[in-house]
């Protein structure tokens, strides 16, 4: 072979060597390009740790609730951590003092319970002026009425000034007295839930001795297992309001903080106030008293207050509004809602 033929086949050679290494280097680069494009399609792998939307800001309208947790009472759930199960979770809202046809003030809280899962309660006063079947037709049954079906209903002294109530019991029905009175319990989650009649000179008394004293010694001592217990009446034992504080009441008190009850609403004072835990004789007690809240906001005339009663710890005048409870398994968290569409007071707290 000719020295010209030989060089000529090292050239070919040489040619195809380079043909060949520049498709392999090639073809692992479009690759590896597949590759981190297929990266970032697919977002992190599973188990990176980073949760979407993490990092973010807190939703538009989000509340964060107060702590105020009783002393001795255990740890507080940890900020930002579900407060229960949400299977047993549930939701109860409402005011007393409600339906004046001459105001639009049961119109404008009613939407706000539009949007309010669970139960509805009332703290009694329902229809003004005089709780007669006329004021109920006319007057709390266009706004409130829409929720009759999930309410739970107490009674106040204005639905007396129809005599026996006749007007609250034939609109609300068996709703009002499961059991042929004007009282009565349920359980709604966890907690035990109890409705009384404060019109105590209406309904034979409210001491311990009474019809209804008796009734509430026997139905808190067959929950006494239940660890959350909350109780609904109209007039309050304690309030800073015009009517302030309502001593016939005082043997509910007595009863519930011996069985450890949690919290107790109240109507009547048109008004919304929240006090500390406190025992029958309102004094402040963190570890075994009971917190009361006035919720008499629900649409009638508003009203201002005339004093500050001992542990009042927060008060708002002129605004309807509902108060909302979560109840949670071991633990609940409360805020009152104004017509005015901001949270004007929340918080949480462990049941005893």
């Amino acid at each position: 072979m000719s020295q010209s033929r030989t060089a000529g086949r090292d050239v070919a050679l040489a040619v195809v060597a380079f043909v060949a290494t520049f498709a392999l280097l090639a073809g692992g680069w479009a690759i590896l390009r597949s590759g981190a494009a297929g990266s970032g399609d697919h977002g992190p792998s599973s188990g990176s740790g980073i949760a979407a939307g993490s990092g973010g800001p807190p939703a538009s309208g989000s509340v964060t609730p107060s702590s105020s947790v009783p002393e001795g009472s255990g740890p507080a759930p940890s900020a930002g951590a579900p407060s229960g199960s949400p299977a047993t979770d549930v939701v109860l809202t409402g005011a007393g003092d409600i339906a004046d046809c001459s105001l639009s003030g049961a119109a404008d809280t009613a939407k706000l319970l539009i949007d309010q899962p669970g139960t509805i309660f009332t703290a009694g006063d329902n229809a003004y002026e005089n709780g007669s079947a006329k004021d109920y037709a006319a007057c709390y049954d266009p706004t409130w009425g829409q929720f009759k079906g999930r309410t739970m209903p107490a009674p106040g002294n204005h639905d007396y000034q129809t005599a026996h109530a006749t007007g609250y019991l034939g609109y609300f029905g068996k709703a009002a007295a499961p059991d042929g009175t004007t009282w009565y319990s349920t359980d709604l989650g966890a907690w035990h839930v109890i409705v009384l009649d404060s019109d105590c000179a209406e309904v034979g008394g409210c001491d311990a001795g009474s019809a209804e004293g008796r009734w509430l010694a026997a139905d808190l001592q067959a929950s006494a297992g239940t660890r959350c217990t909350l109780a609904i009446w109209h007039h309050p034992r304690f309030s800073s309001g015009e009517h302030g504080d309502d001593i016939a009441v005082g043997p509910f008190w007595e009863q519930l903080v011996a069985a450890h009850a949690d919290v107790i609403v109240n109507g009547h004072d048109h008004d919304y106030e929240r006090f500390a835990p406190q025992d029958a004789a309102g004094r402040e007690d963190r570890k075994g008293g009971v917190r009361e809240f006035v919720v008499g906001t629900g649409g009638a005339v508003l009203r201002t207050f005339t004093a500050q009663a001992a542990n009042s710890e927060f008060r708002l005048a002129g605004e309807w509004g509902v108060m909302r409870l979560t109840l949670h398994p071991a633990n609940y968290d409360w805020e009152f809602l104004p017509t005015s569409g901001q949270i004007t007071d929340s918080g949480s707290a462990l049941c005893h």
